[in-house]
């Protein structure tokens, strides 16, 4: 095996458990959705993206306008146009798999993409390699939950919480890594209004638009402080 493609199998065990636990999930909850094996691999090759394919199952569910669907992609994974500016200079010269690169840049991908030093790395190889064997993880797992979720006999109600609490848990470990706390508690505020304002059926959309443009402002405000 060539040092680039062990070095990125080797960096990406680390990501494999995570992957399985909220790949199972995903494929659970879709399960129970009514959605069998098919819907869970597609959506696992083809949209691979967490948080957006757990609100998918519920947009699906609900049978949610296409407006409405292409409206909470652009939210929920807006991030990702920051990682694609941050990116740039790491991928320009890619040849090979640069649009799968792409397509497959993770979070997690990202973390260690930005923090592997590439000294005696082929690179496209590297990059290639990650981003597949990530994937891989993260299909095997909504995979495997389709099938448990047929076999394994429990109560699966609530299952659909588990990415809420995902985001609960990444909120408080950035809440205890930064000082600065003003963007989280702007974001609450903001939540708070847009559910008393909307109400809980249609806030969703419209807080994390005001969100973005808090953090825009605030963003900005603290460049020019």
């Amino acid at each position: 095996m060539r040092p680039s493609i062990k070095t990125a199998l080797r960096d990406s065990l680390v990501i494999l458990p995570g992957y399985l636990v909220l790949g199972i999930g995903f494929g659970v909850l879709m399960d129970t959705k009514g959605f069998g094996l098919l819907h869970s691999f597609l959506m696992a090759v083809f949209i691979y993206a967490g948080s957006m394919q757990y609100v998918g199952v519920e947009l699906l569910a609900s049978a949610a306008s296409y407006l409405t669907v292409f409206i909470m992609t652009i939210m929920v994974n807006i991030r990702h146009l920051f990682y694609g500016i941050g990116m740039l200079d790491k991928y320009k010269d890619l040849k090979k798999h640069k649009l799968y690169d792409i397509f497959a840049l993770t979070d997690e991908t990202f973390s260690i993409v930005c923090n592997r030093k590439m000294s005696g790395l082929n690179k496209e190889d590297y990059y290639f390699y990650l981003s597949l064997f990530n994937h891989c993880y993260w299909i095997t797992g909504c995979v495997l939950g389709s099938i448990l979720g047929d076999v394994l006999p429990f109560d699966f109600r609530g299952i659909e919480f588990s990415m809420t609490v995902l985001f609960i848990v990444i909120v408080i470990d950035q809440w205890e890594k930064n000082k600065d706390h003003t963007p989280v508690i702007l974001s609450f505020i903001a939540s708070i209004v847009c559910l008393i304002y909307f109400g809980r059926d249609n806030f969703l959309i419209p807080s994390m638009a005001l969100i973005i443009v808090i953090l825009f402002i605030v963003r900005k405000v603290g460049h020019h402080a």
